[in-house]
């Protein structure tokens, strides 16, 4: 397993999770996140990109939802977790992230090469 693998996992475990209102992709649309994220996620072909960069939506957003959730990006993991990032819904988990974990996040999304899902 490679250095970003371990990383991204350690990383992954301290995201506090919480219940998403089923079928809402209202925090949904394109975001960056590393090759080696990108990596764990099903190809698309170009034009399923263009379209769905053209709807401002994500590649993987599915009509019931987001289709790579389990392995979906440390970005998307943000969501509803921090006060920066919250749920258009309000939902969030009983405690939100704790800051130290959510700069060490960013630190490694600013450190890495970013492409769009």
């Amino acid at each position: 397993m490679s250095c970003n693998s371990q990383k991204i996992r350690t990383l992954r475990q301290q995201i506090p999770s919480f219940e998403c209102v089923p079928g809402c992709h209202d925090c949904c649309g394109p975001v960056t996140t590393s090759p080696e994220e990108m990596a764990r996620l099903p190809r698309k072909t170009r034009a399923e990109q263009d379209a769905a960069l053209e709807a401002l939506d994500c590649v993987h957003l599915g009509p019931s939802g987001c289709t790579v959730y389990d392995e979906r990006p440390l970005v998307c993991r943000l969501f509803g977790t921090t006060a920066t990032l919250p749920c258009p819904n309000g939902r969030r988990p009983v405690e939100l992230i704790h800051p130290r974990v959510e700069r060490q996040i960013h630190q490694y999304m600013a450190s890495n090469r970013q492409v769009l899902v």
